[in-house]
């Protein structure tokens, strides 16, 4: 109980919580599902405020721009619905990106104050605090970036906003990315900062992104996204990275298991 307890609580003291309305919209957002996914993004906005005693400006913020998305959508005249379906995912990342460009501008990255949640407060302004909510806040804004440019890409380009590839995978690839780059990032500076914890390797960044490849490649071959061959390969890759980095963790806890008992 009190595992799934400090689980729960590490999860709400992170800056991925923060982003979940807009992850929500991204991911669901599209022709025919606009009012359900804005109106699903504004819930989850709804509950991240309620749940807060001092809700912080990004959780205000997805109130407000999600609230503003349902009520456009309820009101809109059918042409300007459909406008909505077809571009609103990549409205809603850009929106994000835009926030996390000028939160970066006024030096008050949008993910410090989730940070502060697992920092003393007398490191709340050392450079090394700044820097790294700042580097995490523009992972999320890349993420974000790539995702609005992979839908428009299926909606200008392709001409298909339902497309697998840019509808898809590449935004749920990037967002994973941030996600895990959200957790890894830390633990390298506290490792710099202190030489006796071990820093954890690139590798490890990328094992979400691996553990992607397999269901990628059965939804790319039921879905005949791409050729059957380049399906299997993806499922193949992905099995074998995932047993190399798998072995590569263990490795790691087995010498880290040592240096504790010396």
């Amino acid at each position: 109980m009190n595992g799934a307890a400090g689980r729960g609580a590490r999860l709400m003291d992170s800056s991925i919580t923060g982003m979940s309305p807009w992850i929500v919209f991204s991911l669901l957002a599209g022709p025919g599902r606009y009012l359900p996914a804005a109106a699903l993004a504004l819930a989850v906005a709804v509950v991240l405020v309620l749940v807060r005693a001092r809700p912080v400006f990004l959780e205000l913020a997805g109130l407000v721009f999600f609230a503003a998305l349902a009520v456009t959508g309820m009101v809109a005249v059918p042409g300007a619905l459909r406008w909505l379906e077809t571009y609103g995912d990549e409205l809603a990342d850009l929106s994000l990106v835009l926030l996390a460009a000028a939160s970066l501008a006024v030096r008050v990255p949008l993910t410090a104050p989730y940070a502060r949640r697992s920092v003393p407060r007398e490191f709340w302004h050392t450079p090394d605090f700044l820097r790294t909510a700042s580097v995490i806040t523009a992972a999320w804004a890349l993420a974000f970036l790539a995702a609005a440019v992979a839908g428009a890409v299926g909606d200008l380009v392709l001409h298909n906003p339902e497309n697998l590839w840019t509808g898809w995978i590449v935004q749920v690839s990037a967002l994973v990315t941030a996600m895990r780059f959200t957790e890894w990032y830390p633990a390298v500076v506290r490792a710099r900062l202190d030489p006796s914890r071990p820093r954890p390797r690139v590798s490890s960044l990328l094992m979400p992104f691996v553990g992607l490849l397999i269901p990628m490649g059965v939804v790319v071959l039921l879905f005949g996204a791409a050729p059957r061959w380049f399906a299997v390969a993806l499922m193949v890759v992905g099995v074998v990275l995932a047993r190399a980095l798998r072995k590569e963790v263990a490795i790691e806890e087995q010498r880290a298991a040592r240096r504790e008992l010396k």
